[in-house]
This record gives structure tokens, sequence and C-alpha cells, in this order.
């Protein structure tokens, strides 16, 4: 553990604590998200065949819709393919309605293809955006088979990029990458996939550069960029007489301190982005089961749609508590 030895002597900071206002709505969505209702709706038994082809090839037998529930059902309750199918079944069953059920050959193949919806309320206003990455891991031998066996197999993880609209917390946008790809590459493909007006995009250092400032201008002139400039960042020739965003930045930095800086720039709200990334991995998962890597980006895209429907029904709505001294 480091600094252990002078742990008595370090200032501690008390963790912040928050208390939920909506709390009776917002059990009542906890629990709705496990409801079968919630993924079966009326208009995707309505939708469930797929739509005469009206061009020369086969006919698919179910919708897109069907394959995105299958999905859906599948990451929102944790089975695998087989079960997935066997899921439906009972479902349709139990309901007495003439559907047959994709098998998971069909799950795995026609969702590596499909569109996915992400299934996003668009507010009404422009959004202020939050954009950051997480790891994902793949398949591959264990740690502990590593240190059982003395397996030496490299194992491999994936990025995951999302857009976050900081005031509902929806996910608005989403790519998947290797790891070998940088952050910053991927402000683009994000900024592209959302339909809104956008007043704000906020991510950390590592997206800093006017590359990205520039990306960002292309969505609007009057977009605000919040983004932390590096400790060993300089002004631009025309800082005098014309500075950018950057460079307001670093002279707001110099001036008031970093801290300062963020208290001015409300960048504390990025940590809302690392929520998301969190809430992912604890209700989606911390890893990819799919093997190639157009599954592996099927199955993300539907991760997000799941997370964004769980949200839809049911977000907290939680002030910070002030810790106030006896």
């Amino acid at each position: 553990m480091p600094n252990k030895y002078n742990a008595q002597r370090r200032h501690h900071i008390p963790k912040m604590k928050f208390r939920v206002k909506n709390w009776a709505a917002y059990d009542a969505g906890l629990r709705r998200r496990g409801s079968l209702t919630l993924w079966i709706t009326p208009e995707v038994l309505d939708g469930w065949q797929a739509a005469r082809r009206t061009t020369p090839g086969g006919q698919s037998s179910y919708s897109g819709l069907a394959i995105e529930t299958g999905m859906m059902l599948r990451l929102a309750f944790h089975l695998a393919l087989r079960q997935t199918e066997g899921l439906m079944a009972s479902i349709f069953a139990l309901l007495n309605v003439p559907l047959t059920t994709p098998d998971h050959s069909t799950l795995s193949r026609r969702a590596r293809t499909m569109s996915i919806s992400r299934g996003c309320i668009l507010p009404d206003g422009p959004i202020h955006l939050l954009i950051d990455s997480a790891g994902l891991k793949v398949f591959g031998a264990g740690e502990w088979l590593q240190e059982k066996h003395g397996a030496k197999a490299r194992r491999t993880w994936k990025k995951l990029h999302l857009a976050v609209d900081a005031d509902t917390g929806m996910i608005m946008a989403s790519t998947l990458t290797g790891n070998d790809i940088g952050d910053p590459s991927q402000v683009a493909p994000l900024l592209d996939q959302i339909d809104a007006a956008i007043a704000s995009v906020t991510a950390d250092g590592a997206y800093d550069g006017m590359p990205t400032y520039h990306i960002v201008a292309g969505h609007g002139e009057d977009v605000r960029v919040i983004i932390p400039p590096h400790v060993t960042a300089v002004l631009s020739a025309d800082a005098k007489h014309n500075p950018s965003q950057r460079d307001q930045h670093i002279l707001s930095i110099a001036a008031r301190g970093r801290l300062g800086w963020q208290e001015e720039t409300d960048y504390g709200q990025r940590a809302l982005v690392e929520t998301s990334m969190g809430r992912y991995k604890a209700l989606i998962g911390p890893r990819l089961r799919a093997r190639s890597f157009s599954g592996q980006q099927a199955e993300a895209a539907v991760g997000v749609a799941v997370l964004n429907r769980m949200l839809d029904a049911g977000s907290p709505d939680s002030v910070r508590r002030l810790n106030i001294a006896a």
C-alpha cells in the first residue's frame, strides 16, 4: 500500500454522501428493470416477423427488432445465447402467441450486422456532453489460470467510448475500438451520432489538443469545450489578439490555479461520465462475450441500449448531504 508509513499524517478527505430525493419512484423503477414487460412490449410482438423483401435473395424470418430484443434480454439478465433462446420460447408459450424464437446461431450471426438503436431520449434544448473511455475485457485465460499453471496468454481488451448527457445520464453515442486507438480520434465518430444541438463538450486531459477543438467547432462555433490543458501547454501565436478556448483555459489556470479553473468551468461534472462507465460494468458486465470484433461492437451497442432503457425506467435524483460538524 503506497504511503502506508505516513497514513497517520496524511490529510483524509471524507467521502461525499448523497441523499435520493425520489426514492419511491426510483425504487419502483429498479423493480421494473426486472419485469419482462420492459423488454417484450406489444410493439416488439407486432413487429417480430421480418418485412417481405422486394429484392432478390433469401427471406429473413425475424426482424431486426426481434434480434435486438433477444440480445437485450441476454445482456439484461446475463444469459448465454441458448438460455436466451429458451427464455423467449417460454415467454411466447406463456403468452400463448404464435411466434417462433430465433435460435442461438441466428442471434449471434444477425447481431453482427444489424443497426442497433441507442434508445436515448433527445432533450428539449442543447445538451452538455461528457466524453470518456474505459476498457472492457475480452475472452482469454483468467488471472487464476495464469497464476496456477504459469500460463502466459496475453489478455486483450477493447475500449468503450461514451458520450453522456450531463443532465439525464443518458448515453447519447458510443463506439468500441481496439486498445491501441487514441481517445481523441473517437470525438468525431461520437459527435456524428448525435442529432441534438450541443452546448458544451467536457473531457479529461487525454483529449487535449487543437484537433479536438477543431472537431467540436465543426458541430457549432459556439460549442464550449472544457478540457484541462497539459501542464506543459503553451499559448498559441494568436493568443494575444484572438485567444482560442484553449488559450483561455491556459490563462485561467495560470491566474486561478487548476482547482479554481475547475470551479469556474464546472469541470467537476465530468465525474458523471465515470459514473456511467461504472454503471455499465456493474449492470452489463466488465467483459465482452463475443469472439469477433463485429460481434463485440454489436454487444457493446446493445449494452448501451439496455442501460438507457433501465435509466428511462427510473433514475435517482440525488443531492449531496453536507457534513456539518457537531
